[in-house]
């Protein structure tokens, strides 16, 4: 390959990558959040009682010039107390004597090990 033919090689991934990764971000994000309301359906997560925890998680996508940025989170106040439980007296003056029921933390190294299988198939495919 000649250093001219690298050149637009290049050139051309330039232009694909932004692309590919916000997509392979896009994708992660979804699979993130079907593994925490998997997680979040029942024990050792927590329980199920209305759905709307559960349903109540989000990715929230923002695409950037050659990238793309992808929040997971919920807008409820008890996630947090779901996730690493809670003994005390909260600021309303309810008192809870909650063990964790980890939904998220288990679901962790499944989105890293799929952001990263994305991130090589959005470079490959700026590649080709």
């Amino acid at each position: 390959m000649t250093p001219d033919e690298l050149a637009e090689r290049l050139e051309r991934a330039a232009h694909k990558i932004g692309p590919a990764i916000q997509k392979g971000v896009r994708h992660t994000g979804e699979l993130g959040i079907a593994r925490i309301r998997g997680n979040a359906s029942g024990r050792p997560g927590p329980n199920v009682i209305t759905g709307a925890y559960r349903n109540s998680w989000r990715p929230e996508m923002r695409a950037l010039p050659y990238g793309a940025l992808c929040t997971i989170g919920t807008d409820l106040p008890y996630g947090r107390r779901l996730e690493f439980g809670f003994s005390g007296t909260d600021s309303l003056g309810r008192t809870y004597n909650q063990p964790p029921f980890p939904h998220v933390q288990p679901a962790l190294g499944f989105i890293g090990q799929t952001l990263l299988a994305q991130m090589r198939l959005a470079l490959t495919e700026a590649l080709l």
